[in-house]
């Protein structure tokens, strides 16, 4: 059993009584998946229909209908845990690659300390004052080092942000950070596409567009949220009217204006859905860390890398290698792993980056184009005023109200009948009192 949660989230913000139309044109979707998916709902979640003596449809949902589905099918219920779970699996996968770069560095410079270290004693050993001299001085230098180097890499990096954020104010308590193992991340991979749901919201707004102007609109009126070139026949408006059952209207002047009958009928007194003047991508940003946790993870990345070749260099003493064992075996043997790593870390942000900005420029351009095509629809020529007032001919809003109805399933048939009955007698009896 699967239900279209882009249905379910226009019913709730349509306050529960709605219309084909007003469901396709608040997500905007097709038309016939609108209705499909409505009757689906309406069945499954005790939905009743109300059907107005014009032959057009409501749809009345109970506010509980997401509970209702929920203990209905076992399916729903699976599929929030499963939500739920992935959430989690999703964090640990984000945070893996933060933690595998710790390892690396405490694995190369570890490596690089013992085989150091061992080489160090072996070519001083005939000097036994010298040796115990130069054993003291670094015993001393990693006592004093080591714990301060490691704290950079200490993952309570958020307690630190957190800090950071309390003694920055209002306006860096406003940034969102990421923790450390986070940030990471980000760095890597960037948080997403932040135009994820471009074609959802460019329906959204063609359906609002459509809806706010009477359910008649002229090809310009809808312009600013396509990205398809304008041309004399207005072939760019073909999508719009497979999607929502639209049909050209062509005035004695020879301008096309189009009409959705299936969206001017509504269910709600609401005046208008809130929409933009043209559809604006948002721009990649290459990571939402911090300029600190950037700095910091690409000097990780930079001092992995340096270790990685260092203890490559170190390496190539096979004999060390093999006297020392252990530790350094095993560095030894996954040591092009290591390698390979610090090389990606730092390649695939570059990378990264310079894709991003051939992204945002041919974005850029497109945001353009739009603005220009919705500043052209504020400014209107002769023409196209002629044009847009053409199409408010067309422009009308049917609304079904509960006065209005012929039939609903939330009574019995027979009652409906009864008080159906009823009101005609009391109509004829008005009119004959009326003469």
């Amino acid at each position: 059993m699967t239900l279209n949660p882009k249905i379910m989230a226009a019913v709730e913000q349509l306050d529960y009584r709605v219309t084909v139309g007003d469901v396709a044109a608040k997500a905007g979707l097709e038309l016939q998946l609108a209705e499909r998916e409505l009757l689906a709902l309406a069945s499954d979640a005790g939905g009743h229909l109300q059907v107005a003596e014009t032959g057009d449809i409501a749809y009345q949902f109970p506010p509980n209908f997401r509970a209702i589905l929920r203990n209905k099918y076992w399916q729903i219920q699976l599929e929030e845990w499963w939500q739920q779970i992935w959430r989690i699996l999703f964090y640990l996968i984000r945070i893996s690659f933060g933690i595998v770069l710790i390892l690396s560095i405490i694995l190369i410079f570890a490596a690089i300390f013992i085989i150091i270290t061992a080489s160090s004693k072996d070519s001083n050993s005939s000097s036994s004052s010298g040796s115990r001299s130069r054993s003291s001085g670094g015993s001393s230098f990693s006592i004093w080092y080591w714990p301060d180097f490691w704290y950079i890499f200490n993952p309570n990096y958020g307690g630190y942000s957190q800090r950071r954020r309390e003694r920055g104010g209002a306006k860096a308590g406003k940034e969102n950070e990421l923790n450390f193992f986070e940030a990471i991340f980000s760095f890597l991979f960037g948080d997403g596409n932040p135009n994820e749901d471009l074609d959802d919201r460019r329906w959204q707004m063609i359906g609002a567009a459509i809806r706010n102007r009477g359910g008649a609109v002229a090809g310009e009126e809808i312009a600013p949220y396509l990205d398809a070139p304008m041309d004399d026949y207005e072939s760019y408006m073909l999508p719009v009217l497979t999607r929502f059952n639209g049909r050209p209207q062509v005035s004695p002047d020879g301008d096309i204006v189009y009409q959705f009958p299936e969206l001017q009928v509504t269910a709600t007194q609401e005046a208008t859905f809130s929409m933009g003047a043209y559809l604006q991508e948002i721009s990649w940003r290459f990571s939402q860390a911090t300029g600190g946790q950037i700095t910091l993870a690409a000097g990780l990345g930079g001092l992995n890398l340096v270790g990685a070749l260092i203890l490559g260099s170190l390496l190539t003493d096979k004999a060390i290698v093999a006297e020392l064992g252990g530790l350094v075996a095993f560095v030894g043997s996954i040591y092009w792993l290591l390698l390979a790593y610090g090389v990606a870390f730092l390649s695939v942000p570059l990378i990264r980056y310079f894709w991003l900005q051939w992204q945002n420029s041919k974005i850029e351009a497109r945001n353009q184009m739009r603005q220009q095509r919705a500043t052209t629809l504020n400014q209107p020529d002769e023409e196209l005023q002629k044009k847009l007032a053409y199409a408010q001919q067309f422009a009308t809003a049917n609304v079904i109200t509960g006065e209005d109805l012929a039939y609903t399933s939330e009574t019995d048939l027979i009652e409906q009948e009864i008080e159906q009955s009823a009101k005609l007698d009391a109509e004829w009896l008005r009119r004959l009192e009326g003469k």
